[in-house]
């Protein structure tokens, strides 16, 4: 299809790790999927595709993967948990009693 920008899967792969991150920050809307594909949970962590399922098929991935069809997706949560990232109804919390 001439004249027509088609995104490279890098440029999907790269918007995709920056709305998981923003949604990890708790700046993203309400309608922002649970859930993000293995490859980019991976480079969120800072792995390839290669690696990232290697590591899932053996069950090795650093947080929860679920094998939904034929894909794997990897729960937001998991990979907030992983990193240290918090609600901001928790950190609330602690302010308050500390």
């Amino acid at each position: 299809m001439k004249g027509q920008c088609v995104p490279s899967a890098q440029d999907v792969d790269l918007q995709k790790a920056t709305e998981s991150q923003a949604v990890m920050e708790g700046e993203a809307a309400a309608g922002q999927p649970m859930v993000v594909g293995l490859v980019g949970a991976g480079r969120l962590l800072g792995m390839g595709r290669t690696k990232a399922y290697r590591m899932a098929k053996t069950g090795q991935f650093p947080c929860p993967v679920l094998r939904i069809g034929g894909r794997y997706v990897v729960p937001l949560r998991g990979i907030q948990v992983l990193l240290g990232y918090h609600d901001r109804d928790e950190r609330q919390e602690r302010e308050t009693e500390g």
